[in-house]
């Protein structure tokens, strides 16, 4: 059974602070469009690289488990080594008065429906107007996804993103049943990601992204020049704005209007989002981008971060930060502890500033 944590208000203030660990159930839907055609080549050329070599299996948040990569089965019969995984999550509230971030670690995400193929799940919910629709996509999401079929034996990658999709869709029709009742508006973006087998998935609605650090190297091991960054930054999201052309239109033919400021009917920037009851009626919706890709040995990392991250730093910045701080310390939670403290306090990040990183151990 997964023990949930709420997150509170608290900061990170140094690199030896407490880790907050959320371990929440969350869901998911997925949307038709998929992440731009270059990130798609880029990932979809390492597809066929499953890792075969066994790494070694990491304490605590480790997730790769030598007795789920023998049981795992793909493609049929054959057997699959699976990539060790280890992450862990850090949050600032940053100038603002209240933390409205919610996430979720886990690294065994289907203790409730076990199954030979190993899942992992890991999600940041951005809250806008208060923190209850974070929290609620934190406690549900993942369980209505569970819920809604996603794969628990063999890897089938076109019914994840079907359950992922469905998952998104029934939390977002709860959540607003609840929004009526409690007479509340909040809402949240999400950036969400399934490790099954060797295969991950990633799934966003709204502003929050994701970066995969993969290497440039041609054999995957080792940093040829020490004094640049020999990792590769690839964001695996689209970012959903009312004021870009195609989410402007969509919009406009629900009915909603984009202001002068960018804004969907001149009030919220973005046009994806669980809750937000007012304007699911002109054209916000929760349906989320859902890619996929196999991992392989090129992979070193993913960070999950909310907007508030990625306003002070870019996607190539964020990955030579975090992978001088794992040559530092080889630790996830120290190095996405001091990415939120870097953010905060000294790139002046002013919102709530939240991340989660995903080592890939090959």
């Amino acid at each position: 059974m997964a023990h949930q944590k709420r997150e509170g208000t608290s900061t990170v203030t140094d690199d030896d602070c407490a880790s907050k660990r959320l371990k929440g159930t969350d869901t998911a839907s997925e949307t038709g469009s998929s992440v731009d055609a270059s990130v798609v080549q880029e990932t979809d050329a390492e597809a066929s690289r499953a890792c075969q070599k066994e790494s070694e299996a990491s304490p605590d948040k480790c997730v790769s488990d030598r007795k789920a990569a023998a049981n795992s089965k793909v493609s049929g019969e054959q057997k699959m080594i699976l990539t060790a995984v280890e992450a862990d999550a850090a949050e600032d509230k940053g100038c603002r008065h209240t933390m409205e971030d919610a996430w979720v670690v886990l690294p065994n995400a289907c203790e409730k429906s076990p199954g030979s193929l190993r899942c992992a799940h890991f999600a940041i919910y951005d809250g806008h107007g208060g923190r209850l629709a974070a929290d609620y996509a934190q406690k549900h999401l993942h369980q209505n996804v569970i819920a809604a079929g996603l794969p628990r034996e063999l890897m089938d990658v076109k019914a994840a993103k079907k359950a992922i999709i469905e998952g998104f869709r029934r939390t977002d029709e709860s959540l607003l049943q609840e929004s009526t009742k409690g007479n509340w508006q909040d809402g949240a973006t999400a950036v969400c990601v399934w490790i099954l087998g060797q295969t991950v998935v990633v799934a966003n609605a709204g502003d929050a992204k994701a970066v995969l650090a993969r290497s440039i190297s041609t054999d995957g091991e080792g940093v040829v020049d020490e004094t640049k960054s020999q990792l590769k930054a690839i964001v695996l999201t689209r970012e959903h704005k009312a004021i870009f052309p195609q989410e402007r239109s969509r919009i406009q033919k629900a009915g909603g209007s984009v202001g002068s400021n960018g804004r969907l009917q001149g009030r919220i920037e973005v046009s994806r989002a669980f809750g937000d009851r007012q304007f699911k009626k002109v054209g916000l919706i929760s349906t989320p981008d859902v890619h996929s890709f196999e991992l392989t040995k090129k992979d070193n990392f993913i960070i999950l971060g909310c907007d508030g991250l990625w306003g002070v730093f870019g996607p190539s910045d964020a990955v030579e930060f975090v992978q001088n701080q794992l040559k530092e310390t080889s630790s996830a939670s120290l190095a996405v502890r001091r990415l939120v403290k870097e953010a905060v306090r000294e790139r002046r990040c002013k919102d709530n500033c939240t991340a989660v990183l995903i080592v890939f151990k090959h």
